[in-house]
């Protein structure tokens, strides 16, 4: 039966996209968010406050915001633009995240954190605030104009900043000061770049 094969054939393929499309996001997010302010930030906050659950849950859900919002845009920017000038877009924007990566951030260390709304309000407003036009913001909404599937997309920028800022919390600056820093943001720019060109390359 043509119709049935067609349509297993169509939903092999959107699921593969699906997988694709959380896989690159968890990984390229996960890389792109070590050594960031946000991870900063989580280990200013774990240092103060010594409670890492509502740290966590404070992360997750102002990334699952932050990173939502930014998706609905990437979603309204690939339906909206014509093909072309999105592959563009989208393959300039993959290759300057790249470059922006090997930026290290500064870290203001006299940075003052109000904690009258709670652990938990005080992880949520300022991970939300410091998060907004970062590159991982940035980042998702150029992987949510790239693929088709905004859920997965979300899903996987937001696993892949806790990936990055669990053990942040967690483990502590000790241990995350014996990460390679260069050799993992040498990756993450890598795969961007790659992403860009992949991008330009692509037939419209």
């Amino acid at each position: 039966m043509p119709g049935v094969q067609g349509a297993e054939c169509e939903d092999y393929d959107g699921g593969a996209t699906r997988i694709e499309a959380f896989l690159i996001s968890t990984g390229v997010v996960a890389l792109a968010e070590i050594g960031d302010k946000t991870q900063l930030l989580a280990l200013l906050l774990a240092a103060r406050f010594r409670k890492p659950v509502p740290i966590i849950l404070g992360i997750f859900v102002a990334t699952l915001v932050n990173h939502t919002l930014a998706g609905a845009v990437g979603a309204w920017l690939g339906s909206a633009v014509n093909p072309a000038t999105l592959r563009w877009i989208l393959g300039l924007s993959f290759i300057a995240i790249a470059i922006w990566i090997m930026v290290p951030d500064r870290h203001d260390e006299n940075e003052r954190i109000a904690s009258r709304f709670g652990i938990f309000g005080t992880t949520l407003f300022a991970f939300f605030l410091l998060e907004m036009g970062d590159k991982t913001q940035i980042a998702t909404v150029a992987l949510a104009a790239r693929f088709g599937s905004l859920f997965a997309v979300i899903c996987g920028t937001t696993a892949g900043m806790l990936l990055a800022d669990v053990p942040a919390v967690l483990l502590g600056e000790v241990a995350m000061r014996k990460l390679p820093m260069r050799l993992v943001h040498g990756i993450a720019a890598v795969i961007f770049l790659a992403l860009g060109i992949v991008v330009l390359c692509a037939p419209v």
